[in-house]
């Protein structure tokens, strides 16, 4: 069951000062077991010459990413449950593979967790000058962050009726990539229905995650508009 990843939330003591306030954000997980059994998996992978590495969370992990591109050298990096933070701590054995492309696909958990917008964009720039720092001949590609339907109001509570944080952290990705010299690939356009809301045809049951569907039309993004070049 997909919805288990969101039923495990633990939180220890870790500050960070965010607008002279001081809140606690770095240690929010979800899944946390999940996540430590797909690190040590990872850490048992003998590194390849990877052309492609894809980083995230359920959205990643759930994709058959080497039948979808299809290539079978692609490394799928998702872990269900995942933020911003998590990636960051495990970040350095993506940088080990040395890729030629890096997808970043991250963010919904850490608005579900309320992990301010300013946070979720520093952490996920810090991901990508990191990665160019010990990697740098890999192309970073950050991606929007999907937004949800009603649906998740059953399963994903914590994810339900934030779209407007969504777009809010969306507008601060896109404008930050351009500065930073990044490829900022906009989901959304294919992804959100008429409402801005995650388009149910494409999405599964659950209004976070989708479907077979989805999946092939985000690959046929990725190829429309040359990105797996």
């Amino acid at each position: 069951m997909r919805s288990v990843f969101i039923t495990f939330f633990i939180s220890q003591t870790c500050f960070i000062s965010v607008f002279g306030q001081t809140n606690r954000y770095d240690t929010l997980r979800y899944a946390r077991e999940h996540y430590q059994k797909r690190v040590a998996a990872f850490k048992m992978e003998r590194a390849q010459n990877r052309r492609i590495v894809l980083i995230g969370n359920s959205l990643t992990e759930f994709g058959d990413w080497q039948k979808l591109l299809p290539d079978s050298t692609t490394l799928n990096r998702g872990i269900a449950g995942d933020n911003t933070f998590g990636i960051l701590d495990r970040l350095d054995e993506v940088i080990f593979q040395k890729p030629s492309k890096l997808f970043v696909e991250i963010g919904i958990n850490d608005i579900s967790q309320n992990v301010p917008v300013e946070i979720v964009a520093q952490n996920i720039f810090l991901i990508a000058e990191r990665m160019k720092k010990g990697s740098p001949h890999t192309k970073v590609y950050i991606y929007s962050v999907l937004p949800t339907n009603d649906n998740a109001k059953n399963d994903y509570p914590d994810a339900y009726n934030k779209n407007h944080i969504v777009r809010s952290l969306n507008r601060q990705l896109q404008r930050g990539a351009k500065e930073s010299q990044l490829t900022y690939i906009d989901l959304t356009k294919i992804f959100s229905d008429e409402k801005g809301k995650l388009n149910a045809k494409l999405a599964e049951e659950d209004g976070l995650h989708l479907n077979d569907t989805g999946y092939q039309a985000w690959v046929n993004l990725l190829k429309k508009d040359g990105y797996l070049k």
